[in-house]
């Protein structure tokens, strides 16, 4: 597959072009697939991006909304075998969040907001493996490895000198007094997770116990956003079976202003970075 060709990204744009069609014919969902003879959830899966679109599916789409430029369908059909290509992540096997993956290649710039474990970008091998052998007790040690290996792979991103991405982490105290492996492993997880912290495009910010109930109480989650204008912000929040991704202008803007909270009442960078070299010492002192 070609370096630039994501076909996560090719299919959200794909998708959303489909429904701005749908939607100047003044279609609703339910109509397009009653013309078609297929559900409505199929077209609705198609235009958020979830599905794979083939080639047919977007010229009989192209056909109800009546579209006539055949530059408009050519562009069309080429998104759409564009989006059946393979992202580098489909070397790995079956990844369950694939999709996740996809945006994050794409993505510009993340915020994301940890309450239990250090972020996936920033986590050491050792850690990562310790992790993912205790969060996933059934896995085999070849399927930890693969983990580890697309975690690894994933974190190119931020070590590209070449457009890195451009993150933002707010940890929970939580996530730094959880012992995972042992206490040897959790030195080198924090002393890592500074060094990261000094790179340009890396801030880390932490929440302490004593700040007490904040904005983020409910959990994880994740915002993405794309270079390209035409792409949505997308917030991303983790589930057991299923993972939840948001792209409506409003519910990105709830999620967008309880992140300025977070980052607000979290320690400084300094703070942050002189706080988790004292839990790393407390660590060595107790080994």
């Amino acid at each position: 597959m070609a370096s630039n060709v994501n076909p996560t990204v090719r299919r959200r744009r794909l998708g959303q072009e489909l429904r701005r069609l749908r939607e100047l014919k003044g279609m609703t969902a339910e109509q397009v697939a009653e013309r078609l003879l297929v559900s409505q959830s199929k077209i609705s899966r198609l235009e958020n991006g979830r599905r794979s679109i083939s080639q047919r599916d977007v010229r009989d789409l192209c056909g109800v909304y009546e579209v006539e430029d055949d530059r408009v369908v050519e562009s069309l059909m080429q998104m759409a075998k564009d989006s059946r290509q393979q992202g580098w992540w489909h070397a790995f096997g079956d990844i369950p969040y694939s999709v996740y993956i996809g945006l994050e290649t794409d993505a510009e710039s993340l915020r994301v907001y940890e309450p239990q474990v250090i972020p996936g970008l920033l986590q050491t091998n050792r850690y990562a493996e310790a992790l993912i052998a205790g969060a996933l007790p059934e896995s085999t040690p070849t399927e930890i490895e693969k983990r580890v290996n697309v975690r690894t792979r994933r974190q190119d991103r931020i070590k590209t000198q070449e457009v890195p991405l451009r993150l933002w982490a707010v940890i929970d105290e939580g996530a730094l007094r959880r012992i995972v492996g042992n206490r040897q492993l959790m030195i080198e997880q924090l002393q890592h997770l500074v060094e990261q912290s000094q790179l340009p495009h890396v801030t880390v910010q932490v929440l302490p116990f004593d700040l007490g109930a904040h904005p983020g109480i409910s959990g994880h989650y994740a915002i993405l956003e794309f270079p390209d204008t035409s792409d949505s912000s997308v917030v991303y929040i983790e589930g057991v079976t299923s993972d939840l991704y948001l792209e409506k202008a409003n519910d990105v803007s709830k999620y967008s202003v309880m992140y300025e909270h977070l980052r607000a009442h979290a320690l400084n960078v300094e703070q942050t970075r002189q706080f988790i070299e004292r839990i790393a010492k407390e660590y060595a002192s107790s080994n």
